[in-house]
């Protein structure tokens, strides 16, 4: 760059006299000779030597600079897109003014600020292989199937044997493969980062479900509790595990977390994933049904059989469930259980109702479940009977939501205290509450519940139903462009709010408590923001 060669500096000019000075410094005559400007007394002006460059010089310098890095900046980019395609001919140039002069190409904010996720790299023993042994799970399904395709199962073709889903995006999805499907979606998550402290949460892809799957009947509890105290071990060891004592990781488990429960010093059910060691509590538990008396675990959705891969796929899927002439006012898809069992009275009372209704129709025990059957049933009622299963909560739940069916529900944990993220506070919007003890004890007529209801609100209903699809399911993995939220993102965007208010109180040189084990810890998740005192409920009653 030039430079003064003088030892004594010059005070800057104005911009005025300067520019002029630049203007009058050098003259030609007619004859192409050069004279110098004289200094106003007639005198040549010899003694200044070299001149200091003007700032037009420098304007001129930074404005050849910053062209020159935005034409660099969009044919480097062109170049990156397009780095995987084939060699094309030559084309003609193209340029277009407001792919250069955009203010928010220079200026635009981080779109995943607040949202980075730092993914561990774990051993395959915590995952790959636990889908490469898949036939060492229970011989009662076919587990090796259900893993396919990311954890979707085998794909539906023609909307399936009664043409009851989509033409497209429909799988054969088991209700237990969503820790897979979770951490396929996150391999493609747009705001990956390769550096845990610019992360806004830290995701651990253990396959949980698949592991205790595989060891649920072993009697030696050492076995059947290793894999996950080797991860607790394993863990423990990282320093990104250590920053913020585990407050900020998160864990999909794929089942409920009645699986994960079993104290270290007792024989009962389960694995002691969640309570083995202490600190493992600080991380967050994504379950498909969580504990009304813990608090760091949260329920999220069933995996159903759609998995869109465009808006227009679920646009399209929701006008077809408006239109569906349904000939059912109320239906139930599943079996009866030993009476004996605690849900065993509530799913009998509601077959044989359903039994004695000509404006019920009923789905028993098939030899195998066809996806097909079960939706089409629900595609045909108005009401569907969502009674507790296996645990408070169902798979069916969700494939009701798809079909545009409003569910019906005997207990409140099997849904109301459960997808707090996923569902609306005001439970009366898409859903309709009996409460079993009306049910088993006092034999309360559950056609006459529903056909009290005016077809107006049942048309309200309906439609929050409808509204409520894209964020119950999960869409496929590979889509791109769409803008609706599933049931992925809510879950995601819950769990990084949970940590950033986590890191705030830290800062602050406190604790945040947002919830409490005991009696009172599903309250805390029904709170709204900016409360922190649980009180009296109308729910108190059921638990």
């Amino acid at each position: 760059m030039p430079h003064r060669t003088c030892t004594a500096a010059t005070p800057m000019k104005p911009f005025s006299r300067s520019l002029q000075w630049d203007l009058d410094a050098a003259v030609d005559d007619d004859d192409g000779k050069q004279h110098f400007a004289d200094d106003g007394d007639g005198k040549q002006n010899t003694e200044r030597g070299l001149r200091r460059p003007s700032r037009l010089f420098y304007l001129a310098l930074l404005y050849t600079v910053f062209w020159a890095l935005v034409f660099y900046h969009h044919f480097s980019t062109s170049v990156q897109q397009s780095g995987g395609a084939a060699v094309a001919a030559p084309t003609a140039l193209q340029l277009k003014p407001s792919a250069f002069f955009s203010a928010s190409r220079f200026f635009r904010r981080d779109p995943c600020t607040g949202r980075y996720v730092y993914m561990y790299d774990l051993p395959p023993r915590f995952n790959a292989d636990l889908v490469r042994q898949c036939g060492r799970v229970s011989a009662s399904s076919d587990v090796c199937k259900d893993v396919s395709h990311d954890g979707f199962g085998p794909p539906i073709t023609g909307g399936g044997e009664e043409g009851s889903l989509p033409e497209r995006g429909a799988y054969d999805t088991d209700q237990f493969m969503l820790s897979i499907i979770f951490h396929v979606r996150m391999r493609r998550y747009e705001c990956l980062t390769a550096d845990p402290a610019a992360a806004a949460v830290v995701y651990i892809p253990f396959y949980a479900g698949l592991d205790a799957a595989m060891h649920l009947g072993n009697k030696d509890l050492a076995v059947r509790d290793a894999l996950s105290r080797d991860l607790m071990d394993w863990l423990a060891r990282r320093p990104e595990w250590r920053a913020m004592g585990g407050r900020d990781h998160f864990l999909v488990s794929g089942r409920g977390t009645w699986d994960f429960l079993r104290s270290p010093d007792s024989t009962g059910w389960g694995n002691t994933l969640m309570t083995y060691d202490l600190a493992i509590r600080n991380a967050t538990f994504l379950n498909t049904e969580a504990s009304a008396r813990h608090g760091n675990d949260f329920a999220v959705p069933f995996p159903s059989h759609f998995h869109p891969s465009s808006d227009a796929e679920i646009t399209g899927w929701q006008d077809r469930m408006r239109r569906l002439d349904r000939a059912w006012l109320w239906c139930f898809a599943g079996w009866p259980r030993p009476r004996g069992n605690g849900m065993g009275p509530e799913r009998a009372e509601l077959i044989e109702q359903c039994r004695n209704s000509s404006r019920c129709s009923l789905l028993g025990k098939l030899n195998h479940y066809v996806p097909g059957h079960a939706m089409q049933l629900l595609e045909s009622a108005q009401f569907c009977m969502q009674p507790r299963g296996d645990g408070y909560t169902r798979k069916s739940t969700f494939d009701s939501i798809l079909s545009g069916c409003i569910p019906v529900f005997f207990h409140p944990v099997s849904a109301y205290l459960q997808y707090t993220w996923h569902l609306p506070r005001d439970y009366r919007s898409y859903s309709v509450f009996i409460p079993h003890r009306d049910v088993v004890d006092r034999n309360v007529s559950i056609e006459e519940v529903l056909r009290k209801i005016p077809p107006e609100k049942v048309a309200r209903m309906r439609e929050r139903v409808i509204q409520l699809i894209p964020t119950v399911m999960y869409r496929h993995p590979a889509a791109k462009g769409v803008t609706f939220k599933d049931a992925f993102d809510v879950a995601l965007d819950r769990v990084v709010d949970r940590v950033a208010k986590r890191r705030r109180a830290a800062a602050e040189g406190r604790e945040y408590v947002d919830s409490v084990d005991g009696a009172d810890s599903w309250k805390y998740d029904l709170l709204e923001d900016g409360q922190t005192k649980v009180g009296p409920h109308e729910f108190d009653q059921y638990l």
